[in-house]
């Protein structure tokens, strides 16, 4: 298996996943009342053993998957998903590793990783918010690396301090302008979006006192029929997640987690480190009302998927047209998280089961191992 570690464990094997067929946000019927026709087709499809979020697809279809350390330790943090079904450590074992040997160069080992990105060069990005379990940011350990697909390679390690990546922040979801000259982060654990200035690697942080970057009181998501509630009965306040740059590099797009409304703004604003806080707030724009969304991505004709987490599904907003479509719904797609699009047009996305979790089910855990990955095919029939 060229040293690749193999996904299952045990007695975990191959199955055959659903995989929906379906038009294309590009080819739905807009907002007409009308249902997209589905069609099903099995296929065989690797599952994972560990809780994946991110998703990743390069240039040439290279797959990559990120493991957060959350209630345990995942076999790696960053893996290639190989054409064979196994999971090979990327970009090696070293940077896998964390533990007491690894604690002195938080820098050099991923900690608790919530993405994975390739950008329009085809390079690799791992944003690594360095918080195990939400118990707070390892200090030296936030931090946003760049890959050479080619050589698998560190191009670039972008640190993140306390400034930026305070104690109880969660840098979740991260995108890049056009050219290549920012980096936007979402902070899921205080509400506030990062900039990263490429070329420096100075970042600041925007709207971290704005409504639009936290979770919206009152609003209580329902999942499966069920509130999504903690062993308290408290609703989680997660604040920015979803995120997502216009094509020509415009507007910045993104939506709280626990939160209906999604939300807009100029990049320019939040890329003028001399703009003060106030005018930035500004350049805020509702658009429109989602529910829960947790991933988000814009393809190059400016649709951007979002995953609905209360309908189990993938849904499309067009700008042009301010149309919501649903490009797939089905039960298997228990809190849709992450996603990328692939050289052969399909949707990746994976499933993180976080309504299942202990946390939210009065310290029962039911998920249904193993964990899910998907693909949704946008081209037309």
């Amino acid at each position: 298996m060229n040293g690749a570690i193999g996904i299952r464990a045990g007695t975990l094997i191959c199955a055959l996943a659903a995989l929906l067929l379906l038009w294309g946000c590009a080819t739905n019927p807009a907002s007409t009342g009308s249902e997209p026709k589905p069609r099903e087709e099995l296929f065989e499809y690797p599952y994972f053993r560990d809780q994946a979020t991110g998703i990743a697809v390069s240039h040439e279809g290279r797959i990559f998957v990120n493991f957060p350390r959350w209630d345990k330790d995942p076999l790696f943090s960053v893996a290639e998903l190989l054409p064979d079904g196994t999971l090979k450590p990327y970009p090696g074992y070293d940077w896998n590793r964390w533990g007491k040997d690894e604690a002195g160069h938080p820098e050099a080992h991923f900690i608790c990783v919530q993405s994975v990105v390739v950008d329009g060069d085809d390079y690799l990005w791992v944003l690594d918010p360095a918080s195990p379990a939400f118990k707070g940011v390892v200090p030296g350990g936030a931090k946003l690396v760049k890959f050479n697909l080619a050589t698998d390679a560190v191009e670039q390690n972008i640190p993140f301090d306390d400034a930026v990546a305070p104690r109880k922040s969660y840098l979740n979801d991260v995108r890049f302008d056009p050219d290549g000259n920012y980096a936007f982060i979402t902070d899921s654990g205080t509400g506030a979006i990062v900039v990263v200035d490429l070329e420096s690697g100075k970042s600041w942080r925007r709207l971290a006192g704005h409504s639009s970057t936290k979770a919206e009181p009152g609003y209580v998501p329902v999942i499966g029929g069920k509130e999504l509630r903690d062993e308290n009965g408290q609703v989680p306040q997660i604040h920015a997640d979803g995120i997502a740059v216009d094509a020509e590099g415009k507007y910045l797009y993104y939506h709280a987690l626990t939160a209906r409304t999604l939300y807009r703004i100029r990049t320019s604003a939040l890329t003028d480190p001399n703009l003060p806080e106030e005018e930035v707030a500004k350049y805020v724009e509702k658009v429109a009302e989602t529910g829960a969304v947790d991933g988000m991505l814009m393809d190059p004709d400016d649709n951007l998927y979002l995953t609905a987490l209360e309908q189990n599904a993938i849904l499309c907003y067009r700008p042009a047209d301010k149309t919501i479509d649903t490009i797939v719904q089905n039960e298997q797609i228990q809190w849709p998280d992450s996603m990328d699009i692939s050289p052969d047009d399909f949707l990746y996305f994976t499933a993180s089961q976080i309504n299942r979790t202990p946390r939210f089910n009065f310290g029962k855990d039911e998920r249904i191992l193993p964990y899910k990955l998907f693909k949704v095919w946008l081209a037309p029939y």
